[in-house]
């Protein structure tokens, strides 16, 4: 039987690669398609470093 983790990890695989797949196949300018690409990878590490921060107090 798949663990949990390891269905997050797919889950998390098969975002990713539609994800880049997505990003690949976009026709807009090269500096809006960078900043648009590098977003999620933000919000992620805000998300994350927001819920350290609630964990510890």
């Amino acid at each position: 039987m798949l663990k949990r983790k390891h269905l997050i990890w797919f889950f998390l695989l098969l975002l990713g690669c539609g994800y880049f797949s997505t990003m690949s196949n976009l026709e807009i300018n090269y500096y809006l398609k960078s900043v648009v690409f590098l977003l999620p990878m933000q919000l992620a590490a805000i998300i994350y470093v927001t819920y350290l921060g609630w964990k510890r107090n």
